[in-house]
């Protein structure tokens, strides 16, 4: 960025997930990024934690282990989950008057008033939809102990999580929104993630990236997110000095 100071990137994972998707963003999304993965309760390193199904609990952890958002130069992008995620915290750093982001990217993820799974999902029907959202499942069977302990416990809370933030949207974004699909993703594609144009009040901008659900995993969306952040550093540098005049013509 032009004053030496990265933009920083908070990225959430999508449901039944940890950060290994993001593990090669500090290279994909070029220079000036510095790409934080955000960890959540119940997966990867932080498996022995309770998982999190409700938004007080999501804020507080978030709080406890990332501290207050920087002043303005940080930028939050979810997939699926994530996406409700930080849409989430952005909403409660308004309310809250501290520094709200840059940019809110959501990628992948039906906007708040659309919920996929209105009436929940047995769990016996969640293989079949991750196969068909293109997730590579593990040779174990559904009805394994392994299945049962590492793959679908964590995604019934995130699903519960999902349906608690839904509830608690509130209102559209007041910052810019940058709204990601895969061209061939069954649950979110481009018309489906239109929808986010009712959530945000600023600018509202909408890309099509190659590839179905799990777009994540390519290239093409880190190098997206980092053009996207540089261009905000760049815009909230040439913003700088206007306000700093404002300020000094204002005291004399």
């Amino acid at each position: 960025m032009q004053d030496g100071r990265p933009m920083r990137l908070y990225c959430f994972p999508h449901a039944g997930a940890g950060i290994a998707a993001f593990g090669r963003w500090s290279h994909g999304t070029g220079p000036g990024i510095r790409t934080e993965p955000v960890l959540l309760p119940g997966r990867e390193a932080r498996r022995r934690e309770p998982r999190i199904t409700s938004v007080r609990p999501l804020l507080v952890d978030l709080l406890r282990r990332h501290g207050r958002p920087p002043d303005g130069r940080y930028v939050l992008y979810g997939h699926s989950l994530g996406g409700l995620v930080a849409y989430t915290v952005a909403r409660a750093v308004h309310r809250a008057g501290l520094p709200e982001p840059a940019l809110v990217a959501v990628g992948a993820c039906p906007p708040p008033d659309r919920d996929p799974f209105p009436d929940g999902l047995a769990d016996d029907r969640l293989p079949e939809l991750l196969t068909g959202l293109g997730t590579r499942l593990p040779r174990t069977t559904p009805h394994s102990s392994v299945w049962q302990r590492t793959v679908l416990g964590v995604l019934r809370d995130d699903l519960c999580l999902a349906r608690a933030m839904r509830r608690g949207a509130d209102a559209p974004l007041s910052v810019p929104l940058l709204v990601v699909s895969g061209r061939d993703d069954p649950l979110a594609g481009p018309e489906v993630m239109a929808g986010w144009a009712r959530w945000g009040t600023d600018r509202v901008v909408q890309r099509t990236l190659p590839g179905d659900h799990f777009f994540v995993r390519g290239p093409e969306l880190p190098r997206l997110m980092g053009r996207a952040c540089r261009v905000m550093g760049r815009a909230a540098c040439a913003a700088r000095p206007a306000v700093e005049g404002t300020v000094q013509r204002g005291s004399r």
